[in-house]
């Protein structure tokens, strides 16, 4: 890890260049510097909240910070002073998740939102000369308007007069201050405010080739500070939203369901789009500084990076069944003639020094490969090439870094690391369609994923470009016994199953039960039944469940988890089919959803461009992940075992892991101007990281224990943490819910902070 430098250059350097480049912003450059952050340790613990701090955030200048937090308190702290200012009791009766300044008002003016559904507005010159103690202030706007939890604002640079709230009510609300203090006003209902910038009631998306027919619980939105008119906006999918706010619709009432509105771009990894899992969601969505990047955290998946401007038709786009054929073997037409290395002119040695070190890093990882250690180590040497100086080397050099790449993430077996070997395999054809690695690493990834057709295709192609190697032969003989095991087990399961009678109601699967209940989280409101959602349904729930210990505690991957099964079953009494409800529901009947998904035409969606690993995000649907700095060059994460990341936003190189919770952290967020870094999560404290560290180094010990060195280590901890999917764990949780009286809520989310 320590072999090669970064890419923001030596600081020495930079300093030395000011009067040669007078355009560079040195600055900027040595605000969130390597060598800074290599150095960042734990300088102060701010103490004054009573819960989980859920929210932080600067204001413009850098000189406040504010907090929010479970103790439905929101408190602000002098950044000189490193001091509490104000402790406001806001009146809320539930966890704050987001708290913000609202810009151009001096300061004085704050928002929060929070899980009763509540956006309240403070203004802080009415504590003028009051104590810590005397925080008790009426709010200045009180909006009762979403009908739950409310997990993010947005404010625009520049705008004092208005600020959006992102609920899972599935609506993304505009609220004006000048057009009145409250909503709903007097004697009418929340279903009268026209206020809904974006209704999303009909948004969610199972998967890219899907219709959008469930409601998108919106968790994470952000405005560009660059083009305020654009807005991102993530939820309970796999897909990010861009939406121009030009574009958009007037602002209209939550009194009928809208479709929703046509978006800029989507974006998603496309390994994710196809996939339909029920617990795939969205934490946290953001622009870069300079908005041309989107960085999306997903809950029981990693950190992905996305550019916003793309070509159309460029290879970070793509549409429905692009998934499924990268997968699908096609016979080259031939094989593509290996292009001259780049010229090394006269006066650029530095482009020859810099080829040398990519073939020295590719030869390091071969040779772990080979010896099967330092996995990890080889796989960023690997980045570090192709991401790093892609431009320097030639096709040769690239195919081999390819496939090597692909061959140490087989190894290695960390979540997804099986479709990323498929995206390096691929490009590696495309340089030559005639490789064998190519070929058999793809079978291999293939095999790892469970689809032994298409790796049969891949394994055959691989034992005939090279007849004589008995790995591939070897390989195309174990799939093949895959393939007769499979049609074996199909057949006696089909041979050997009772024929049960018919029912007249429509069984509901597990999946398809635990998928509505979440899309429709607002099933459950007061009101009459016609004015529910989803209320043409009459469900009947059977609950079987078994738990055994297992004997063979060894393959456990905790000591507490029990074993069992769980049988759920909920059918519809009478008529199968079904209509549109009155309340303008946009279900599709069950007997014309076929119909539909024929008729529909999904949109293209933008790749990701970068992956960032080694975090766990499980526990909580309000983990943050974002970009540190003005040029934001660095990319930060809290994690689930009480760990902040810190990764080279271009390589995905990991630089920094730092210990800042005795539990999970949820919030980072960097000073504007300066190398100082605020992070929060259950903890009640706010801890302060600054570059104090006596010498650089990847690890540095933090509040919650001595300093881990095995960084390896925890990052696979974190792993397995990830691949126990929450379907694992769901019985617990469905029974949790019972015993809670909470199912009727329908919704599975992650844990929150929750005081005891």
């Amino acid at each position: 890890m320590e072999e090669w430098p970064f890419h923001d250059c030596n600081v020495h350097n930079l300093l030395e260049s000011r009067h040669i480049d007078i355009g560079q912003d040195v600055d900027r450059c040595l605000q969130m510097h390597s060598s800074l952050i290599r150095r960042l340790s734990l300088e102060q613990e701010l103490e004054g909240h009573q819960g989980c701090v859920n929210a932080v955030a600067w204001n413009s200048n850098g000189s406040l910070l504010i907090s929010g937090s479970d103790d439905a308190r929101i408190n602000i702290w002098s950044y000189a002073g490193r001091k509490l200012l104000h402790s406001i009791e806001t009146g809320h009766s539930a966890n704050i998740f987001c708290t913000k300044f609202v810009p151009e008002t001096s300061d004085e003016l704050v928002v929060s939102g929070a899980g009763d559904a509540e956006v309240r507005l403070f203004n802080l010159s009415r504590l003028s000369g009051r104590g810590l103690d005397d925080g008790a202030i009426t709010p200045s706007a009180l909006y009762q308007c979403h009908t739950r939890r409310v997990k993010k604002l947005a404010v625009e640079v520049g705008n004092p007069h208005v600020v959006w709230t992102a609920s899972e009510d599935g609506t993304l609300r505009q609220h004006d201050f000048r057009e009145g203090s409250s909503c709903p006003p007097a004697g009418s209902s929340h279903q009268e405010c026209r206020n809904v910038l974006l209704d999303l009631r009909c948004g969610a998306k199972r998967s890219l080739a899907d219709p959008p027919l469930h409601t998108l619980a919106v968790k994470s939105c952000d405005i560009s500070s660059t083009r305020p008119h654009l807005l991102l906006v993530g939820g309970n999918d796999a897909f990010a939203r861009l939406y121009d706010r030009r574009m958009l619709p007037p602002l209209t009432s939550s009194r009928k369901r809208m479709s929703p509105p046509t978006c800029v771009n989507y974006f998603c990894p496309m390994h994710l789009s196809d996939r339909g899992r029920l617990s795939l969601h969205l934490t946290h969505v953001t622009f870069s500084p300079n908005g041309e990047e989107v960085l999306l955290s997903y809950s029981g998946e990693h950190v992905y990076l996305m550019d916003v401007n793309h070509a159309t038709g460029s290879l970070m786009q793509y549409t429905s069944g692009d998934a499924s054929k990268l997968m699908t073997f096609t016979p080259a037409q031939s094989r593509l003639e290996h292009q001259s290395p780049v010229p090394v002119l006269p006066g650029r040695s530095n482009i020859a020094a810099r080829i040398e070190k990519c073939r020295m890093l590719v030869e390091i990882a071969k040779r772990s490969l080979e010896e099967g250690k330092n996995i990890f180590h080889a796989i960023e040497a690997c980045n570090e090439v192709l991401d790093g100086h892609d431009s320097d080397i030639g096709p040769t050099l690239r195919h081999d870094c390819f496939c090597t790449r692909a061959a140490l993430l087989l190894k290695r077996k960390w979540k997804n690391d099986a479709h990323m070997a498929i995206r390096d395999c691929h490009t590696a054809r495309r340089i030559d369609s005639s490789s064998f690695r190519a070929h058999y690493c793809m079978a291999e990834a293939l095999e790892q994923l469970r689809k032994h057709k298409e790796a049969l295709h891949f394994a055959v192609a691989a034992q005939c470009l090279s007849p004589s190697d008995t790995m591939a032969a070897e390989k195309v003989e174990n799939i093949k016994k895959h393939l007769a095991a499979a049609e074996a087990e199909k057949n006696k399961a089909n041979d050997g199953a009772p024929r049960s009678a018919p029912r007249t109601g429509r069984v509901l699967s597990l999946s398809d039960i635990l998928y509505r209940s979440e899309a429709n989280p607002d099933a459950s409101q007061d009101g009459p039944r016609s004015e529910r959602e989803d209320s043409d349904y009459d469900e009947e729930l059977e609950l079987d469940f078994e738990t055994s210990v297992s004997g063979d505690e060894g393959r456990d991957v905790e000591s507490n988890i029990l074993h069992g099964s769980l049988n759920l079953r909920i059918h519809r009494r009478g008529d199968s089919t079904g209509e549109t409800g009155a309340n303008g529901s946009c279900g599709s009947p069950s007997s014309s959803l076929q119909n539909d998904r024929v008729a529909y035409q999904p949109e293209a969606v933008i790749d990701m461009k970068q992956r960032y690993v080694g975090h766990c995000n499980v526990g909580t649907d309000i983990k943050q992940a974002s970009f540190l700095g003005q040029r934001g060059e660095y990319v930060a994460s809290g994690s689930d075992d009480g760990r902040w990341f810190i990764w080279e936003k271009r390589t995905g190189r990991l630089i920094k892991m730092l210990l800042g919770d005795d539990a999970v952290v949820n919030c980072v967020q960097c000073h504007p101007f300066d190398c100082f870094v605020a992070t929060s999560g259950i903890d009640s404290t706010i801890k302060l990281w600054t570059p104090t560290a006596a010498s650089p180094s990847m690890v540095a010990g933090g509040s919650a224990g001595p300093e881990t060195g095995n960084v390896v280590e925890a990052m696979e901890s974190n792993q397995l943490k990830l691949c126990r999917t929450r379907e694992a764990i769901l019985p617990f949780e469905l029974l949790e819910r019972f015993r809670m009286h909470e199912f009727s809520e329908g919704s599975l989310h992650p844990f929150e902070c929750a005081q005891s």
